[in-house]
C-alpha cells in the first residue's frame, strides 16, 4: 500500500518536481554553506523564469555569477523502459530508450533558453537527475550526453554526480578563502611594514636625541673634574691666632 501510496504522488508533475527538489536542497545543504547557493532564483535583470537552485561563484570586481542547477524526473518514460526490459521487449525497449533521450534532451534545451545568460550566469547548466537508475540509463547513451553539452551547453548529474561536483566546488571555495584571507595577511604585513619604517625614524630621531644629551652629559662632567682640579689647588687659609697678652706688656 505505501508503494503504491507513492507511487501516486510520483505520477503528479509537481509533485514530482518538488521531490526532485528535496533531494537536491539536501545535497546542496549537506556540501556548501548555505552562503553559497540559493533556491528560487532569478539569475538576472527582467528575468520571467526561476530556477530551481543557482550556485553563488566569484565573478569580477565583487560581482556573482550564477550556476544554474534544474531538477527533472521523467518518471514515465524511465519507467516504460524499465517495463519494456524487463519483459524481454527488445523493439519497445529501443523505443522508450529513444523517448527517454529525448524527453531529456527536450529538458536541456529548456533551461538552456531560460537560465544559461552569461554574464550574469555560468556558460553552461546542470540537469539534476533524482534517481541514480535514471541517470545510469542516460549515461548509456553518449550521443544524449554529447547534445546535451554541445547543442545545449547542459551538464547532467545524477545524486553522486552533484555530490561530487559540489565537494569539488566547496574545495574551490575554501582555496578562494584562504587567498582572499593571504591577501589579507599580505596587505596587513605591508601596512606594518609602513608603520614599522615610520616607527624606526622616531627611533633614530630619539637616538640622535639621547645621544646629544649624552655628549652634553659629557661635557658638563669633563667641566666639572676640571673645576674640582682647580679647586684643589686652591689652600684653605691658616687660622689667625692672637697673642696672649702677659702683664706688663
Amino acid at each position: 500500500q505505501g508503494v503504491g501510496d507513492l507511487k501516486n504522488i510520483l505520477s503528479n508533475v509537481k509533485t514530482r518536481g518538488i521531490v526532485g527538489e528535496t533531494i537536491l536542497a539536501n545535497i546542496l545543504d549537506e556540501c556548501l554553506p548555505k552562503e553559497r547557493y540559493e533556491a528560487q532564483v532569478k539569475l538576472y535583470p527582467n528575468a520571467s523564469e526561476i530556477v530551481d537552485f543557482a550556485i553563488k561563484l566569484p565573478g569580477r570586481e565583487d560581482e556573482t555569477v550564477w550556476l544554474p542547477i534544474d531538477a527533472k524526473f521523467p518518471r514515465e518514460d524511465y519507467e516504460r523502459l524499465l517495463e519494456a526490459e524487463s519483459n524481454h521487449e527488445d523493439d519497445a525497449s529501443k523505443t522508450h530508450r529513444k523517448a527517454l533521450e529525448k524527453r531529456v534532451l527536450s529538458f536541456a534545451k529548456s533551461i538552456s533558453e531560460k537560465y544559461v545568460q552569461p554574464p550574469y550566469t555560468t556558460d553552461f547548466a546542470i540537469l539534476f537527475l533524482p534517481s541514480e537508475g535514471l541517470y545510469a540509463r542516460c549515461l548509456e547513451s553518449v550521443t544524449l550526453f554529447e547534445k546535451c553539452q554541445r547543442e545545449h551547453r547542459v551538464v547532467l548529474a545524477g545524486p553522486t554526480t552533484i555530490l561530487a561536483l559540489m565537494n569539488s566546488l566547496y574545495m574551490g571555495f575554501r582555496s578562494l578563502a584562504i587567498q582572499k584571507q593571504s591577501s589579507e595577511v599580505w596587505k596587513t604585513l605591508g601596512q606594518v611594514k609602513t608603520e614599522f619604517g615610520r616607527f624606526e625614524n622616531v627611533l633614530l630621531a630619539v637616538d640622535k636625541k639621547l645621544h646629544e644629551a649624552s655628549n652634553k652629559i659629557k661635557e658638563v662632567h669633563t667641566r666639572s673634574e676640571r673645576m674640582q682640579a682647580k679647586l684643589k689647588n686652591v689652600e684653605e687659609p691658616e687660622s689667625l691666632t692672637l697673642p696672649v697678652p702677659h702683664d706688663g706688656d
